[in-house]
């Protein structure tokens, strides 16, 4: 098996695991030591344990606990990909749900949770502009309110819930420069990760991460508009990690590349028109 460390914090930490066992190959039992969630994005294979006997496909989670005791097997197909989240004790205790709750063993594919697994596979490809963490305890919550059977009441924010959500906004976009993660935002809110997250988007509707990138892309399009420096140099001024990643995510946003942005901007008015014409 292949095993590919995607993100680590102190909250989580997220792998692609590859396997390419088939039909002779021996089963052998693993052992969880933390809770997790493995989002099964292609193949399939078995999983027996001391909740039952599950057959994963695509779109299954396979859920791990503290000591719960599992045996794969691949009696009928080859292979299987998944994306794996194993997260500290803190965000399960913040996620709140009973012991119970992890020791499922499975789920099958359920369109909640298999949407999810799918955006967190889009930002593990870069192609999201929700931060790979926001998503797992997004999934993580979800799950708890899923397999529990008790969705989560929509808390109504204080007006220092609001204070706080603010003054984070307001330090991302000005630091937004820089590499900034959901950790480092949540110790200034003097907040948990999780429920700074919470916090945040139910606030101001956005993410922490989302916020973040569409600043870095607000900041692009007026230095684009106003000066006449390079697109590279651009992209990584903002905070984009690479000229790739920023061409991709700015044309996902304003429907055109960075470079006709600045045309357009210049005053060829056609662009924007034809852009518009096409909406």
């Amino acid at each position: 098996m292949d095993a590919t460390t995607l993100l680590t914090s102190q909250s989580m930490t997220v792998c692609e695991f590859r396997c390419d066992a088939g039909p002779g190959d021996t089963p052998f039992a693993e052992c969880r030591t933390g809770h997790s969630i493995a989002y099964v994005r292609s193949g399939s294979f078995g999983c027996h344990c001391r909740a039952g006997v599950f057959e994963l496909v695509a779109g299954s989670l396979l859920v791990g606990a503290p000591g719960e005791e599992y045996t794969c097997t691949h009696e009928h197909v080859c292979g299987d990909v998944c994306l794996c989240f194993f997260f500290s004790d803190n965000l399960v205790d913040a996620l709140g749900g009973r012991r119970e709750t992890w020791q499922v063993g499975a789920t099958p594919p359920l369109p909640e949770l298999m949407v999810l697994g799918e955006l967190a596979q889009t930002a593990a490809d870069g192609n999201s502009d929700l931060s790979l963490d926001e998503i797992g305890q997004i999934l993580a919550g979800r799950f708890v309110d899923v397999v529990s059977g008790k969705p989560r009441k929509r808390v109504t924010p204080t007006a220092r819930d609001r204070r706080r959500a603010v003054e984070a906004a307001l330090w991302i976009d000005a630091n937004s420069h820089d590499e900034i993660d959901l950790e480092q935002a949540a110790r200034l809110a003097d907040l948990s990760p999780f429920h700074f997250l919470r916090l945040f988007s139910n606030v101001l509707g956005v993410t922490p991460h989302q916020y973040l990138v569409r600043s870095r892309l607000r900041h692009a399009a007026r230095l684009l508009a106003d000066d006449d420096i390079a697109v590279t140099d651009i992209a990584y001024d903002v905070g984009f990690g690479d000229l790739s990643n920023f061409v991709r995510t700015f044309h996902r946003a304003a429907g055109l590349s960075p470079t006709r942005f600045r045309q357009a901007s210049k005053g060829m008015r056609k662009i924007l028109q034809e852009r518009l014409a096409l909406n």
